[in-house]
C-alpha cells in the first residue's frame, strides 16, 4: 500500500504532521479494530429505489446472498459515503450520466457496510460533523470562532489531507474483492482515498464545492471541479500551506467539466424552463421548492418564509413543496409552529409510488396549495427533490450542491464558510440570487420573484444560455473521463 500521506503533489508534509496523522490512523485502528487481512464477500443487487429509474445496482460488501455479475466492459462504480444529502446528490447524477450514455452504474456507499471498520471510521466522523453543524445553528460564537473557520481555512491545510489519507488506508479493505479494472467515480475523496488505497486502478475524484480546500485532493486519481473559478486555486494548492509557494497539481491531474447534473435534468432543462415562463406569464401560482436537510437545520428561516406565503397559498398567488428529507419530526415542528399550515398542506408521507405520480402529474397541471414531502429511504428522501425541481419554479436552498443545478435559485444563508462561494458562482452565471443572509433579505427577494418581470425571466433565460455552453454536462464528462481512463 503506498503511503500518500507523506508527499502530497511532490510537497514534503512535516514530520510532525505525519506523526499527527499516523496517530489519527492509530486511533481509529483501537477504537474499530484492524480489518485489513478480513475478507468480506461481496454481492450486487438491484437498488430498489433508483435502479427502476437510472439502472442502479448496489455493491454490497460483507453480505451474502443472491448477486448479480459485475460488468467488467460496461460497469462504472460510483463511490460514496453519506453524510448529508449532497454527496448523494451527485452519485445520484453521475449515476442518471452513466445511465444515459450506455454505461451500468454500481452505488457503494462506504458508510453503509457496518461490520467493516471502514464504515465505523466513517460513521464516527460523520457523527462528529453532524453535531459540530448542529451546534453551529443554535451557538453564533461556536460558528464563528470554531465553525467557519474549520470549513473555510481548517479543511483547506494540506496537512489535513495528509491525515484522511492516512485514515483512508483504513478503508482500503472493503476494495478487496471488486474487480480492480471497473473505473470508479468518488463523489466524497474519503472513497476516492480508499479505492486508491484498495488498488483500483482507474478512479476519477469529483470535487465537490466551490472553494478549493486541500480536503479534496485523492493524489493518484483524476479529479474534477465544477467551476472555472476554482481550478488555478487547485492547480496551485493555493493557500493550503499558509502563505507558502506549493509545487503545483500536474495539468493531468485536475480537469474542469461544468456542474454534476442529472440526464433527466439536463435533457428537459428547455422545456421546464419554458413551462416555469408560462406560467408566469398566466398569473399561476408561483412553485416555491422548500429543501429542508441537515436534520432540520435553518428551520426557523424556512418557517419564516412559509409563514410569509401561507396568504399568497390561500390565494392562489404561490404554491409550496417542502421536502423534508427523511426528518419527519421537522415537519411535525413546523405544522405544530405555524397556525394553519395543516389545514392547507396535502402530505405525501412515504408513498414512493404516489410521489412519483405528483411530480410526474405537477409537469403539466395546475398546482395550488402546501405539498409536504417526507420519505423514510434515504434515496426517496434525496431523489425527491431531484423529481420536484423540474415543476417547481424556484427552489429556495442553502448554497450546498443544489446551487449548481439548472433551476432559479434562491439562497438562504449558508451553513458552512465554503458553502458561500457556490452562492456567488451562480450569481454569476445569473442562475440563482445572491446569499441572503437573514430573514428580512430572504423575504425581500422572495416578494421580488413574485412581483417583478424581470429577475425570473432572467434566470431562466441564463439557464438556457448556460446549457448552450456546456455548463451544465459536467456529469456526463466525468463519466467519460472515468470510462477513457480504462479504455487508453
Amino acid at each position: 500500500m503506498t503511503d500518500r500521506s507523506g508527499m502530497i503533489f511532490g510537497n514534503p508534509i512535516s514530520e510532525r504532521d505525519r506523526r499527527k496523522a499516523e496517530r489519527s490512523k492509530q486511533k481509529f485502528m483501537k477504537r474499530f479494530g484492524d480489518d485489513s487481512s478480513a475478507d468480506y464477500p461481496v454481492i450486487i443487487r438491484p437498488n430498489p429505489v433508483i435502479g427502476p429509474l437510472l439502472g442502479v445496482s448496489d455493491i454490497r460488501v460483507a453480505e451474502e446472498g443472491p448477486s448479480e455479475e459485475f460488468d467488467l466492459e460496461k460497469g462504472l462504480i460510483v463511490g460514496n459515503i453519506r453524510m448529508g444529502f449532497g454527496h448523494y446528490r451527485i452519485s445520484m447524477a453521475m449515476a442518471s450520466a452513466a445511465n444515459a450514455l450506455g454505461y451500468k452504474p454500481y452505488w457503494m456507499d462506504l458508510n453503509s457496510f457496518p461490520e467493516t471498520s471502514c464504515t465505523k471510521v466513517i460513521g464516527a466522523q460523520n457523527d462528529l460533523y453532524s453535531k459540530g453543524s448542529r451546534i453551529s445553528q443554535k451557538s453564533r460564537l461556536f460558528n464563528k470562532i470554531v465553525w467557519e473557520p474549520m470549513n473555510y481555512e481548517g479543511f483547506r491545510k494540506l496537512s489535513y489531507n495528509a491525515s484522511d489519507q492516512k485514515n483512508a488506508e483504513i478503508m482500503g479493505t472493503v476494495f478487496k474483492n471488486i474487480p480492480k479494472e471497473i473505473p470508479l467515480i468518488g463523489t466524497h475523496v474519503w472513497p476516492a482515498q480508499a479505492a486508491l488505497h484498495g488498488g483500483m486502478k482507474y478512479v476519477v475524484n469529483a470535487i465537490p464545492d466551490n472553494w478549493p480546500m486541500a480536503l479534496h485532493l485523492a493524489e493518484g486519481s483524476v479529479h474534477t471541479i465544477q467551476t472555472k473559478q476554482s481550478y488555478i486555486g487547485y492547480r496551485t494548492l493555493n493557500g493550503m500551506r499558509g502563505k507558502e509557494v506549493l509545487k503545483p497539481m500536474p495539468a493531468e491531474s485536475l480537469v474542469y467539466t461544468g456542474h454534476y447534473i442529472d440526464d433527466e435534468l439536463v435533457r428537459n432543462l428547455e422545456a421546464d424552463c419554458e413551462a416555469r415562463l408560462r406560467r408566469k406569464e398566466e398569473k399561476k401560482p408561483m412553485r416555491f421548492l422548500l429543501t429542508i436537510g441537515g436534520a432540520g437545520a435553518q428551520k426557523e428561516i424556512f418557517a419564516a418564509i412559509i409563514r410569509y406565503l401561507l396568504p399568497a397559498v390561500k390565494k392562489e398567488k404561490a404554491a409550496l413543496y417542502v421536502n423534508v428529507g427523511d426528518y419527519r419530526n421537522v415537519w411535525d415542528a413546523l405544522a405544530a409552529e405555524i397556525e394553519g399550515l395543516s389545514d392547507v398542506a396535502e402530505e405525501h408521507f412515504n408513498d414512493w409510488a404516489g410521489t412519483l405520480s405528483f411530480t410526474e402529474r405537477a409537469l403539466t397541471d395546475d398546482v395550488t396549495g402546501v405539498h409536504a414531502f417526507w420519505h423514510e429511504d434515504i434515496f426517496e428522501a434525496v431523489y425527491c427533490t431531484n423529481l420536484l425541481i423540474r415543476s417547481c419554479d424556484v427552489l429556495v436552498t442553502k448554497p450546498s450542491e443544489l446551487a449548481f443545478y439548472p433551476v432559479p435559485k434562491l439562497f438562504i444563508k449558508r451553513i458552512g464558510g465554503h458553502e458561500k462561494w457556490g452562492a456567488i458562482h451562480s450569481a454569476e452565471i445569473g442562475d440563482g440570487t445572491i446569499e441572503c443572509e437573514d430573514i428580512p433579505h430572504t423575504l425581500a427577494m422572495i416578494r421580488m420573484f413574485m412581483k417583478d418581470e424581470v429577475l425570473f425571466a432572467e434566470m431562466c433565460a441564463n439557464i438556457l444560455e448556460n446549457k448552450k455552453t456546456g455548463i451544465y454536462d459536467g456529469a456526463y464528462k466525468a463519466v467519460r473521463i472515468a470510462m477513457d481512463l480504462k479504455n487508453r
